[in-house]
C-alpha cells in the first residue's frame, strides 16, 4: 500500500533526510505536500522531483516567486504563512505528517494535523516540551499514533516493542557529548560560534547543533520521552557516549538492558517511521563494531553544562516552564550565534527567564502560545541588559 507524506520542513536538514528515503522507496512512499522556509531554490527541485499537491513558504512574495520559476509543473498549489502550514499539515491524501520544522513554530502545525486525524513522524521535540499534555491527549482521542524521529526516542521505541510499559526500570538517553564534553568550564567561556558547530558526529542544523553544544538539546529529549513514553522524569537518565552508536536503552526490573545500536544518521529512525510496524531496507553501511572498538559511558557534569540541569528542574516543575525554558533558549541561541552573547551566556539568559515566570496551566494552547511569546520578550529584554553592561 502506497503511504502519502506530508513534510513540515522540507528544505532542512531532517526533511532532506526524509525526501532521501521516500526516494529510495517509491514503491511504498510518495509526497502529498511540502512547506520549507526561505530556500525557494531548493524547494523548487524538490516540487519537480516529488510532484506534491500542494507547498507552503514563509513569506507571500517567496510564494510569487517560487510560482513563476522555471520547471513548475502548473500542478503544484503555492501557499504561504500560518494558512500554508495549516494547509500542507492537513493536506487530504496524507497519511503521515512528519513534523520537522525547528522550534516552537511547530507546534501550531503538528496540532492541526493531529486535529486532522494524521499519524505523525515527529521530529520537532519542542512540541511535547512545549505542550506535551496536551497533545498527547489529542491523540489519543484522535487515535493519532506518534513515531519518534529523534534517533534516542527511535531507539527506545524500538526497545520497548514487545515488553510490558510497568516492567522499565529507568530509560537511558545517550548523548554524544557534543564538541565541548571534555573542556572545562573556564574555556567554554570562551569558545566561538564556528567552535560550536563543529560537531564531532552528526551533521545537523545551526540551532540543534548549538543546543548539542550546551546539552539543552538532552535536556529538551528527557522533557519529550516524559510525555512520549509516559515516564517519570526521575526514571529517565542521560550517558555520554561519545561514539554515537548505541543511540539508547531501556532497562528493566529484572536487570535486562536493550539497546538499539546503528551508525549516526538519521535516515534511519525517519525510514522506521515511516514503515511502522514494518521495516525498509536500508541502503546504509551496517555498524562496524569491530571498527567503532571501545564503547564509553560518562555521567554528564550539571555544573559544566548547566542547560541539562535546567531542562531537568524544568520538567520537575511542569506547567508552563517548560515552554519558558524552550523559548528562552531559541532566543540565547540567536543571540550567540549572532555575536551578541557568548556561549556560557546561553544558560544565563534561560535561568533568568524561568525564574522571572509564574507557572501556569499547560491545558491550554492559548496559554501556552501566551507564555511562548511572553518568554520570548523576556529573554530579549535580558539579552539587551547584557548589552548595557558590556
Amino acid at each position: 500500500m502506497m503511504k502519502k507524506i506530508s513534510i513540515l520542513g522540507s528544505t532542512g536538514s531532517i526533511g532532506v533526510s526524509a525526501l532521501e528515503v521516500i526516494r529510495r522507496h517509491r514503491d511504498r512512499l510518495s509526497v502529498a505536500a511540502l512547506s520549507a522556509g526561505r530556500n525557494i531554490g531548493l524547494l523548487g527541485e524538490q516540487i519537480r522531483e516529488f510532484n506534491p499537491g500542494l507547498v507552503s513558504v514563509l513569506y507571500e512574495e517567496d510564494a510569487r516567486e517560487l510560482s513563476r520559476s522555471a520547471g513548475m509543473n502548473g500542478e503544484t498549489e503555492v501557499f504561504w504563512g500560518a494558512d500554508g502550514l495549516r494547509r500542507v499539515a492537513t493536506a487530504g491524501d496524507a497519511q503521515m505528517v512528519l513534523s520537522a520544522i525547528v522550534g516552537g513554530a511547530g507546534l501550531p502545525p503538528t496540532l492541526e494535523a493531529i486535529d486532522a486525524g494524521k499519524d505523525i513522524a515527529l521530529a520537532n521535540k519542542e512540541t511535547l516540551v512545549m505542550a506535551g499534555g496536551l497533545v498527547m491527549d489529542k491523540a489519543r482521542q484522535r487515535g493519532v499514533k506518534i513515531l519518534p524521529v529523534d534517533s534516542e526516542h527511535s531507539a527506545i521505541f524500538q526497545c520497548m516493542e514487545g515488553h510490558r510499559r510497568q516492567d522499565i526500570k529507568r530509560i537511558i538517553l545517550t548523548a554524544s557529548g557534543g564538541p565541548f564534553r571534555n573542556h572545562s568550564t573556564e574555556k567554554m567561556r570562551h569558545v566561538t560560534v564556528k567552535d560550536a558547530l563543529r560537531h564531532p558526529n552528526w551533521k545537523m542544523g545551526k540551532k540543534i547543533t548549538i543546543d548539542s553544544a550546551s546539552m539543552m538539546n538532552k535536556g529538551l529529549e528527557v522533557i519529550e520521552a516524559r510525555w512520549l513514553f509516559a515516564m517519570d522524569i526521575e526514571k529517565i537518565h542521560v550517558h555520554i557516549h561519545p561514539q554515537s552508536i548505541i543511540h539508547s536503552m531501556v532497562e528493566y526490573i529484572d536487570g535486562s538492558v536493550m539497546a538499539q545500536l546503528g551508525i549516526p544518521d538519521m535516515k534511519g529512525p525517519i525510514s522506521y517511521a515511516f514503515s511502522y510496524p514494518e521495516r525498509f531496507k536500508s541502503e546504509e553501511e551496517s555498524v562496524d563494531l569491530i571498527k567503532a572498538g571501545n564503547l564509553e559511558f560518562i555521567r554528564p557534569d550539571m555544573e559544566r553544562f548547566p542547560c541539562l540541569k535546567l531542562a531537568y528542574e524544568a520538567a520537575r516543575k511542569g506547567g508552563t516552564i517548560p515552554c519558558v525554558l524552550n523559548a528562552s533558549n531559541e532566543i540565547a541561541v540567536e543571540a550567540f550565534l549572532a555575536g551578541r552573547i557568548g556561549f556560557m551566556d546561553i544558560p544565563v539568559v534561560i535561568e533568568k527567564t524561568v525564574a522571572a515566570h509564574e507557572v501556569g496551566d499547560a491545558s491550554s494552547i492559548g496559554m501556552i502560545l501566551e507564555s511562548d511569546r511572553w518568554a520570548r520578550e523576556k529573554a530579549i529584554k535580558i539579552i539587551q541588559g547584557f548589552s548595557k553592561q558590556s
